[in-house]
C-alpha cells in the first residue's frame, strides 16, 4: 500500500462538479438539519429516506410508481446485482439508472452487510439489533460457516448457484463503478451484535484498512463521476465508534456512512449513533445504514442523520402491514385480519396518496386474504408515501424550529 496519508491527497476534480452537500437550516434544539444533496442525477432535500431497491427494483413497484411516492433516491445491492444479472450486463444496458429507468439519484452499498447477513447473522438467526441477550458469543478468531473473512476480503458461497465469490475493497469498488450509481460505499465488515470487544476491535482495523484501499481503488480508476462514502463501524462500543468516526472522517471521502450493529435496544442505538456523529465534521453528509422504523425516525434525524435506508416500508407491505397516522403515533394495521373486510374507510384518512384516494380498507383486506398480488403493490405504494410524508412533516418542523 502507498505510504502517503490519504488525508493529504486531493480528490478528483469532478467530485466538486457533480456532487455536493449544503446545509440550509440547523435546528436550535438538536443536531437535526435541512440540507440539499447534489448529484449528477439531480438534487434532493435531506433528511430523507432511501428506499431499498435490492435488485434494481422497489419490489412490486415500477420506477415511475416509486417516483409518485415522493421518493427522492434509492439504494441497490452490489453483492446481489453482481450475482445476477452481473455488473457488465447492467453496464451494457446503459448503467443502473437507464437499466431500471430511474432518473433520480442512486446509491449502491458495498456488500459489507452481506458479510454479516450471510455469515454470523444467518448462522445464529440475529439482526442488527440484538433484542436481548444472546446465548452465543462471537469471539476473536471465529468464522461464519458459509463464508471466510480474510485480510484482503471475503470469500462467499453464492446463494444463487453455490459457486465461490470473492469480494474485497478493490472488487467492490470496481463493481460499483461499473453499476454506475451516483454514490458508492467503501467495503467494510459489518460485525455481528453478539461479538465481543476483541472481535469488534480487530474487525474495525480491517474495515479501516479496506476504507483506504477502497479510496485508492476509486482514485486510481478516475473513470466515473461518483461520490464515495466511508463507513463508521465499531459495534455497540462507543469508544470504538468514536475512534472509527475520527479515522474515517480524516480520509478524503465525500460523505460518511454509519453501519453495523446498534446494541440490544433502541435507547442503546441512539447512544451509539450520537457517539459516532459527535466526532464527524458538520459539512459532510451522513448516511445511516439499515435503520428506519417509524419510532426511530425522529431520534435519528435529531441525532444529525441526513439520509437513511431501510427495507421496512416495503417489507411490511408485502406481509400485509400498513402504516397510518394515529394521533401523535404511527399505527400498524394488519390488513390480513377479517375485521377490515367491514371497514369502508381509506387506509389512512389523513394520507394524500393515490391508493388512499381510490381504495378502501375492505378491498385491500380482501386482496390480501385472496392472495392477489395487487395487494402488495397497493400497500407498498402507500407505505412509501406515508414514510416520505412523515419525513416531510419532520423537515417542516425543523424549519419552524420545533424539532
Amino acid at each position: 500500500m502507498n505510504d502517503t496519508p490519504l488525508a493529504q491527497e486531493g480528490q478528483a476534480e469532478y467530485f466538486f462538479l457533480m456532487f455536493g452537500f449544503e446545509i440550509k437550516k440547523r435546528s436550535q434544539k438538536s443536531r437535526a438539519r435541512i440540507g440539499v444533496l447534489k448529484t449528477s442525477h439531480g438534487e434532493m432535500e435531506t433528511p430523507t429516506l432511501v428506499p431499498v431497491a435490492t435488485q434494481a427494483v422497489v419490489k412490486t413497484l415500477t420506477s415511475e410508481e416509486a417516483i409518485r411516492t415522493e421518493t427522492q433516491i434509492l439504494i441497490a445491492n452490489t453483492f446481489h446485482l453482481h450475482l445476477k444479472p452481473g455488473e457488465k450486463f447492467i453496464k451494457s444496458a446503459g448503467g443502473l439508472h437507464k437499466f431500471m429507468n430511474w432518473p433520480r439519484p442512486m446509491m449502491t452499498d458495498s456488500g459489507g452487510f452481506q458479510v454479516f447477513s450471510l455469515g454470523f447473522g444467518k448462522d445464529h438467526g440475529v439482526g442488527k439489533i440484538l433484542k436481548g441477550r444472546s446465548r452465543v458469543k462471537v469471539k476473536q478468531g471465529d468464522q461464519p460457516k458459509l463464508l471466510r473473512i480474510g485480510y484482503d476480503g471475503v470469500l462467499f458461497r453464492s446463494p444463487v448457484d453455490g459457486r465461490e465469490v470473492f469480494l474485497g475493497p478493490k472488487e467492490s469498488i470496481k463493481i460499483q463503478e461499473t453499476l454506475g450509481a451516483d454514490i458508492i460505499f467503501a467495503f467494510d465488515e459489518c460485525p455481528p451484535p453478539h461479538a465481543d470487544k476483541a472481535y469488534v476491535s480487530k474487525s474495525l482495523k480491517l474495515t479501516h484498512r479496506w476504507a483506504e484501499i477502497s479510496l485508492r481503488a476509486k482514485s486510481a480508476s478516475r473513470r466515473t463521476k461518483q461520490a464515495i462514502y466511508g463507513i463508521v463501524q465499531g459495534g455497540r462500543f462507543k469508544d470504538l465508534r468514536k475512534e472509527s468516526a475520527r479515522l474515517i472522517s480524516s480520509l478524503p471521502f465525500d460523505g460518511i456512512g454509519i453501519g453495523g450493529e446498534f446494541g440490544k435496544n433502541k435507547k442503546e442505538m441512539s447512544g451509539i449513533i450520537s457517539a459516532a456523529i459527535s466526532e464527524l465534521p458538520e459539512n459532510m453528509p451522513r448516511h445511516l445504514l439499515g435503520i428506519g422504523h417509524p419510532e426511530d425516525i425522529i431520534p435519528i434525524i435529531k441525532a444529525g442523520v441526513d439520509t437513511f435506508d431501510c427495507t421496512l416500508p416495503t417489507h411490511y407491505a408485502r406481509h400485509g402491514v400498513a402504516f397510518v397516522f394515529g394521533g401523535s403515533k404511527t399505527v400498524r394495521l394488519d390488513m390480513n385480519k377479517s375485521k377490515f373486510l367491514y371497514d369502508k374507510k381509506p387506509l389512512d384518512p389523513k394520507c394524500a396518496c393515490e391508493v388512499c384516494a381510490a381504495y378502501a380498507r375492505n378491498y385491500i383486506s380482501h386482496l390480501f386474504r385472496a392472495k392477489e398480488i395487487t395487494a402488495l403493490r397497493l400497500l407498498t405504494f402507500h407505505n412509501l408515501f406515508f414514510f416520505n410524508s412523515l419525513i416531510e412533516k419532520i423537515r417542516r418542523g425543523i424549519r419552524k424550529g420545533v424539532i
